[in-house]
């Protein structure tokens, strides 16, 4: 569903993509694991066409995302963003259907409240919430609400942004699950960036871990404990010694 082939991203002397190749198998979970800064994020917005690679070319579903016709290509895509980051001043209905209300996507209010309230009960919020305001939901819930809103157009591609950034042990469990639930139902592919391991384990299908700008290693989930790349290991069992060096 999506491919990258030798992407190179620069930022002025900052190489932070230096020849990134990954393939995303349609209906799967890929996660990508990585410190912080070694390019995770620009990865996500480089195969949104948000920023457009040095090199290199990036397809979804075989189309080059420098040609797709950018409303229908964004249509395809969901996304929770690290933080919920919720509209303070709109009621959490218009906050989930937000994409309804406007553009290519829009249907009537009344139907687009309806949708809203049915995803709201999908990520197991009562429909009461739907007049609140952000600021009177816990986090748990305004990650709830983000993810509802991610899922609200039933998009084919859903990316999450450290979904459990935040949440105390128990509350990052229970969207974790509601994650992995969602994207099993919708058949959708799904590309997450986290650095918690317990997401890692109970979202993926297969890893990829980025760093100095390469897939340093991708595999099933399953073998990352078995895998013997010295960067993988240090990483996910968070050891200060190996070959990647902790910025002091």
């Amino acid at each position: 569903m999506i491919t990258l082939s030798n992407v190179k991203k620069s930022f002025g002397n900052n190489h932070v993509l230096r020849g990134v190749d990954l393939d995303v198998a349609r209906g799967s979970s890929m996660v990508i694991i990585g410190g912080s800064g070694t390019g995770k994020s620009i990865t996500i917005k480089s195969v949104l066409g948000l920023i457009p690679p040095d090199s290199g070319t990036i397809t979804v579903d075989g189309t080059d995302v420098t040609k797709a016709d950018r409303d229908a290509f964004l249509a395809r895509f969901g996304m929770l963003f690290q933080g919920a980051a919720l509209f303070d001043s709109l009621p959490v209905w218009q906050n989930v259907a937000f994409r309804l209300l406007r553009g290519s996507l829009k249907k009537p209010k009344a139907q687009a409240r309806e949708i809203a309230i049915e995803k709201l009960r999908r990520v197991g919020l009562t429909p009461d919430v739907a007049d609140r305001l952000p600021a009177e939901l816990s986090g748990g819930m305004q990650k709830r609400v983000g993810l509802a809103r991610a899922i609200a157009a039933d998009p084919e591609i859903i990316f999450f942004d450290e979904p459990t950034t935040g949440l105390d042990p128990i509350m990052a469990g229970v969207i974790n699950d509601l994650i992995r639930e969602i994207v099993v139902e919708m058949g959708a592919t799904a590309v997450t960036i986290t650095h918690d391991m317990t997401s890692v384990r109970a979202i993926a299908d297969n890893v990829a871990m980025l760093h100095n700008g390469i897939i340093q290693w991708t595999g099933p989930v399953a073998d990352i404990d078995t895998a013997t790349d010295p960067y993988l290991s240090q990483f996910i069992h968070g050891r200060a010694e190996g070959p990647i060096e902790a910025v002091r």
